[in-house]
């Protein structure tokens, strides 16, 4: 954004109030906030406009709970009016403010391009960018008490301290900790994200009605962890790949977060080997043929990993990693024993 359009976006702040009176009139006050339905001025309470400058940011940011939307007032008025042009944004509210027009040229956020908070991969990016990395967080803990002591190369999970969450459509709010995952694609872009919200204590999943959920792009995408060769492993939960990778650390593996998303993942460029780390249900059973028979129509070696129980991660708390490490050293392909750091116990 130029920085014609942070004034105007300061000026807004300073009558956020009246901004929201006028342009999200479906919506009231509640303390220091501004609460409506969302940025489209639907009914509802589910989107916040902070009101006052805080030490949590300055007025005039807001946040939808339910879509992890976010932004300024200037959204607020591109989406309330429905606009397209980032021109016809400066112009609305150089109108409510009765300010004199800013130059034509003024260039749009994003180079030029246009972009609507609407778009869930903008959302997505959004969230995982304000979020943090791991380490001393909640989210280790989480992960340790699932078995998961092994966590190089997670760039692409991070922490939300205060992760809104909305059990239903009008449901109340809830701020609750969370780990964020990035989901991208085969060059590295991020096009959505995976939310697993936790108790306080990280001893758990948070008792919430649906814990995990997901937002933007998933099809063809994953979370990964290692930079891809000629091998990887496929899977679909987090907890289970990253369990396989406390036993087999150089081994890149991608989550696909469910069993269709499983069977319609992209193929890096010059795979020549994909182990489908299955679940032992129907849905995963399904995944792994359908995955076999894509892996064969194009050249690719699929070699199976079957759990003794219903995924990985369930092996791995059950059994202890030196009998998940057995059990999966006799499953690889010979030569990927050694390369892939699978040693006796």
């Amino acid at each position: 954004m130029t920085d014609a359009a942070h004034d105007l976006a300061r000026r807004l702040g300073r009558q956020a109030e009246a901004v929201c009176r006028h342009y999200l009139s479906a919506g009231r006050r509640q303390g220091h906030y501004w609460q409506v339905g969302d940025v489209r001025n639907s009914p509802g309470r589910s989107m916040f406009v902070r009101l006052t400058d805080t030490a949590k940011g300055p007025a005039g940011k807001w946040t939808d709970a339910a879509t992890g939307e976010h932004g300024d007032l200037l959204d607020v008025i591109r989406e309330s009016r429905g606009l397209l042009n980032f021109t016809d944004v400066v112009a609305e509210a150089q109108a409510f403010l009765r300010l004199p027009p800013i130059s034509p040229d003024a260039e749009a956020p994003h180079g030029g391009k246009q972009c609507s908070s609407r778009d869930p991969v903008i959302s997505a990016r959004r969230l995982f960018a304000a979020a943090e990395p791991i380490s001393g967080t909640i989210v280790e803990a989480y992960l340790r008490t699932r078995g998961i002591s092994a966590l190089h190369e997670t760039g692409s999970l991070r922490f939300h301290p205060r992760c809104f969450y909305r059990p239903a459509a009008h449901g109340p709010i809830q701020p609750l900790p969370a780990m964020i995952a990035a989901v991208t694609d085969l060059r590295g872009r991020i096009m959505g994200i995976h939310r697993t919200w936790l108790a306080p204590d990280g001893s758990d999943k948070a008792a919430i009605a649906t814990p995990r959920r997901a937002i933007g792009h998933l099809l063809e995408h994953a979370v990964r962890f290692g930079r891809v060769d000629d091998v990887m492993a496929a899977g679909e939960g987090i907890e289970t790949i990253l369990s396989l990778r406390g036993v087999l650390p150089s081994l890149p593996t991608a989550a696909a977060l469910s069993a269709a998303h499983l069977s319609a993942i992209a193929f890096p460029p010059g795979l020549r080997r994909l182990y489908i780390a299955r679940d032992t249900d129907p849905a995963g059973n399904r995944a792994r043929d359908s995955l076999i028979a894509r892996a064969n129509s194009t050249g690719i070696e699929a070699i199976v990993l079957s759990p003794t129980l219903g995924d990985f991660n369930e092996d791995l708390r059950a059994f202890g990693v030196d009998a998940l490490r057995a059990q999966l050293r006799c499953q690889l392909a010979p030569e990927d024993v050694a390369r892939l750091s699978v040693t006796s116990p």
